[in-house]
């Protein structure tokens, strides 16, 4: 899962960032509306967090324009604009939801989740590979009734190779899904995070299988 946030201020934007790739989520940060009108015009998104009161070009223009463009990729607004009519306006101009600020990060987070469940159609989002497990929503994995705990890079990798499972997923398209564009990634980043999982996941008989040219697939270890 990818997620924009568009915060100018830095301390906030920090703490954001920091709470949501703790949860396995690659995002990307910037900081006034033009930047956030090139970055939703270059890169598909699973959620925008939006501030309103941003430089350049307010909240509710990026907004709008998004929706004008036939975009349907949910979007939280934090604002700290916290009249009846504000909050009015940001959800009658496309908003899914609406969280004024000072708010708390647990609050902040379980949004996020709801939306992203909200936007597959599915309360309970599961993606499901034999007898491994990921839950979408709480960024938890099992296998059978056994949580796994794995750092964040390593559980969106997973993520992903559930999500396109009986599909090669390329090297560009990891990259895309674990790192945010001001992240510096190394040349050999990817088979560095594919070899860690493959080995946690080949003793549960599941298999990162590498397709020469093209990218990695998931399937079932050889008995």
């Amino acid at each position: 899962m990818r997620i924009l946030v568009v915060e100018d201020d830095p301390v906030l934007a920090a703490a954001l960032t920091r709470a949501l790739e703790q949860s396995a989520y690659a995002v990307d940060l910037v900081g006034d509306g033009q930047a956030a009108n090139d970055a939703l015009a270059a890169t598909g998104y699973d959620l925008v967090v939006l501030d309103l009161a941003l430089p350049k070009v307010d909240g509710l223009a990026v907004l709008r324009r998004l929706r004008d463009r036939r975009i349907q990729t949910p979007v939280l607004i934090l604002t700290a604009r916290d009249t009846l009519e504000d909050r009015v306006l940001g959800l009658d101009s496309g908003a899914d939801d609406y969280l004024t600020k000072p708010f708390d990060l647990p609050e902040f987070e379980a949004r996020v989740r709801a939306l992203i469940r909200r936007a597959h159609g599915n309360a309970g989002l599961e993606l499901v590979h034999g007898r491994l497990r990921l839950d979408v929503a709480a960024r938890r994995l099992f296998y059978d009734d056994q949580a796994i705990e794995l750092p964040a890079r390593e559980l969106a990798l997973i993520e992903l190779l559930l999500a396109r499972q009986g599909r090669v997923v390329s090297k560009e398209q990891m990259i895309d899904h674990l790192f945010g564009f001001g992240d510096d990634v190394g040349s050999n980043a990817i088979e560095v995070y594919v070899h860690r999982v493959r080995r946690k996941l080949e003793p549960l008989g599941i298999e990162i299988r590498t397709v020469r040219g093209m990218g990695y697939l998931l399937d079932h270890a050889p008995r």
